[in-house]
């Protein structure tokens, strides 16, 4: 229960993003089958990079991240979520971001919708 949990908070938060941003968009997906689909997929996706490559990511830029007093963390969520973009793509999906600003911005939004949706959710641990 807790993955699926996990599975539609990543889901909603990304498709906040893509509700927000036109670069963030699922062009392509026609039918809202396949909207919620690969929201789905992406979600997950985006919940792997940033529980897998994120930490390594973050341990390597520490001294970057002490020196603009956390603005590197803000950058490296962008980056994973440029990087969903490229695994996306692997895939086969809908999902496209343009450019770093645009990721920028919604991995702020997609974190933030993160926490709402958190919150508001069941946590059954």
């Amino acid at each position: 229960m807790k993955y699926v949990t996990w599975l539609i908070a990543n889901a909603l938060a990304v498709g906040a993003a893509v509700w927000l941003f036109s670069g963030i968009s699922l062009a392509g997906a026609d039918t809202d089958r396949d909207k919620i689909v690969s929201l789905l997929v992406v979600g997950a996706i985006f919940g792997v990079v940033t529980s897998v490559v994120r930490p390594v990511v973050n341990l390597l830029s520490l001294p970057l991240i002490v020196l603009t007093l956390g603005f590197m963390l803000l950058v490296t969520n962008g980056l994973m979520l440029l990087l969903t973009d490229r695994i996306a793509d692997t895939f086969g999906l809908h999902f496209a971001v343009d450019g770093f600003w645009t990721a920028f911005w919604g991995a702020i939004v997609i974190s933030i919708a993160g926490v709402i949706v958190d919150a508001v959710l069941p946590s059954h641990d």
